[in-house]
């Protein structure tokens, strides 16, 4: 049975450090214009729960952002679990939007430019201003489990984008092949699209992996958007299958994250 992809992501890391006030507005002066699409279009989508979510580039120059909120939108953009974002108006949690948009160049962008003409289209067209704030919040460590890890070193290119794709098969199991993907890579798309809180990753494990990850969803996954699989799911629940799949361990604690507090911003206009 054919599966709904529900988020595709060649991650890199590109978080915001500073903790004090910040906005989403272009460099300084004399640093040259921020990296921006050549053109974009963004489309209000109905709500339906069982429309696929997912960031993709579509050949050399299309970019496609597909059934995201705009706090979807920043955590993306920001590195950032949507748990660490505050502020706004009610829509920036319940309005979806797709967006089509073209990149520069006749190279392919790395995920790191994606992110930064995202920046910029956040700023431009949803005016997005925001400050950081350090504040303590219920986070999962990403750490080695003690049998040691299971995982396959990549041969794929260091320069090679990494590729976590989840797939959701009814009822309710998600497939989850990585490749070429750092733990960081992984860590960042547990907070950003799956898990419930912020992820820190703890491993110390330094190379590029290959791997695939089979589990039954629950309600601590995907905002609730995943319907919670149920009692005689074929797959083990998440922490399980980490540990029996991977040789990882999540484990809850706390700890102080540089939180996002959204001061303004504004429904796009027509495009």
């Amino acid at each position: 049975m054919r599966g709904i992809a529900i988020v595709a992501l060649a991650l890199s890391v590109c978080a915001v450090k500073a903790q004090g006030p910040a906005t989403a507005q272009g460099p300084p002066a004399g640093q040259g214009a921020a990296p921006a699409f050549e053109v974009a279009t963004i489309k209000p989508t109905a709500l339906d729960a069982k429309a696929g979510r997912y960031i993709t580039m579509q050949g050399t120059n299309r970019f496609v952002a597909k059934y995201y909120t705009l706090k979807l939108l920043i955590a993306a953009a920001y590195d950032l679990s949507p748990k660490v974002i505050s502020g706004g108006a009610g829509w920036v949690d319940d309005e979806h939007f797709d967006i089509e948009a073209v990149t520069p160049g006749d190279t392919r962008p790395a995920r790191a430019e994606q992110m930064a003409m995202l920046r910029t289209l956040l700023n431009e067209r949803f005016r997005l201003s925001f400050h950081r704030e350090a504040k303590e919040f219920s986070i999962y460590a990403l750490e080695v489990d003690k049998r040691g890890v299971r995982l396959k070193e990549s041969t794929a290119a260091a320069s090679d984008p990494a590729q976590l794709i989840s797939t959701v098969y009814p009822p309710a199991r998600i497939h989850l092949p990585a490749k070429n993907a750092t733990m960081s890579d992984f860590a960042s798309l547990l907070q950003r699209a799956l898990l419930d809180r912020p992820v820190v990753d703890r491993t110390g494990l330094t190379g590029r992996y290959d791997f695939d990850l089979d589990w039954a969803a629950d309600e601590t996954q995907f905002s609730g958007e995943v319907p919670v699989a149920g009692e005689n799911a074929q797959a083990p629940p998440f922490f399980r299958a980490i540990e029996e799949q991977l040789g990882l361990r999540i484990e809850a604690t706390r700890g102080e994250v540089a939180a996002l507090v959204i001061d303004h911003t504004e429904l796009p206009g027509a495009n």
